[in-house]
């Protein structure tokens, strides 16, 4: 009995945070498919904290929407059923609308370094105003340039208004200025993309080559227009609650892997860009060559949208910070 009762006294006095340390169990969901490289950079990075924090602390990852859309994973991190999630600006906007300045403003960007110089100007706002809502950006990440992919094949605007095009789930501004522009959008989560393709209810899909590729989009969409629209970027974000519980310890260390893994997963994307298009060019794509007066009147159309973006889709005040930032890199800010 006695020492039972020192085993009582002992447990009582162990730190509160020694005890939930050994109990921090990380649950992660993404739409990545198992198995890709963004899966792996996902499970290197849980394993990496898993060992700083303790064996008996747990990484979990959820792929291939498994946990539904970007904005179910949000609301699952709300209500404490996932704690982390790889989300690109979609899904992060249903937490903030800042970071749009990074993705919804087509032909702004016009080289990844563009876009690197104006995520790390704004990056230490843009992740505070994240923490006031209760998430911690872990690390920025991007997943290449978007391209059209269509059925049939298309040059100009204006040939794309006669197809059925894909709009994300969740994006309903983007849609409601497609419609806007006269172009007819069909409303999906990224699951039902390729069903889409095959049943003829959609006909083309704004995507990035390694997408197009990886999940097997182009052999029902063989023509990509050879234009970057924007890039798609997204971040690896942790609610405060899971964030909160760790020592400070796991925390540098979490921080540290997610920021390894968004170095990498960026890498990744940008070389990968060009080979997953020869590989789909070997397979029967057919890339769409756009011309300098065909570019220039996609460039008019793309400024023509600005002021349906900017305040609507885009917070004001960022929206015209960005174009200060881009036109200081272009006269060689750094």
């Amino acid at each position: 009995m006695r020492i039972r009762c020192w085993l009582l006294v002992a447990l009582l006095l162990v730190p509160a945070g020694a005890l939930a340390q050994a109990e921090i169990r990380i649950r992660l969901g993404t739409l990545a498919p198992r198995g890709t490289a963004w899966h792996r950079n996902l499970l290197e990075m849980g394993e990496s904290w898993r060992r700083a924090h303790g064996p008996q602390a747990a990484f979990v990852v959820y792929t291939d929407g498994s946990q539904g859309g970007e904005a179910d994973m949000v609301r699952r991190m709300r209500v404490g059923q996932l704690n982390a999630a790889m989300l690109t600006v979609v899904g992060l906007s249903e937490i903030d609308d800042s970071v749009t300045v990074l993705q919804k403003m087509p032909m702004v960007f016009r080289s990844w370094e563009e876009l690197d110089y104006v995520r790390e100007k704004l990056r230490p706002r843009l992740e505070q105003r994240f923490l006031d809502k209760g998430f911690v950006v872990l690390g920025w990440g991007d997943a290449g340039w978007v391209r059209f992919f269509s059925k049939q094949p298309a040059l100009h605007p204006a040939d794309y208004r006669r197809m059925k095009v894909f709009a994300w789930s969740g994006d309903t501004p983007q849609a409601d200025i497609m419609k806007l522009l006269g172009y007819r959008p069909v409303v999906l989560e990224i699951s039902d993309i390729l069903p889409g393709l095959q049943t003829g209810m959609v006909e083309m899909v704004p995507c990035t080559p390694f997408w197009a590729l990886t999940l097997q989009f182009y052999p029902h969409a063989r023509y990509m227009l050879d234009m970057d629209w924007a890039p798609l970027v997204g971040a690896i974000v942790l609610t405060r609650p899971a964030w909160d519980a760790m020592p400070p310890a796991s925390r540098d260390a979490l921080a540290r892997a997610a920021e390894d893994a968004g170095t990498r997963m960026r890498a990744l994307s940008r070389r990968e860009q060009q080979e997953s298009i020869a590989a789909m060019a070997r397979r029967g794509l057919r890339v769409q060559r756009v011309p300098p007066e065909v570019e220039a009147e996609w460039r008019a159309m793309a400024e023509a949208l600005h002021p349906l973006i900017r305040g609507r889709m885009v917070p004001a005040p960022l929206f015209d910070e960005v174009q200060a930032l881009l036109r200081e890199f272009r006269n060689g800010g750094r």
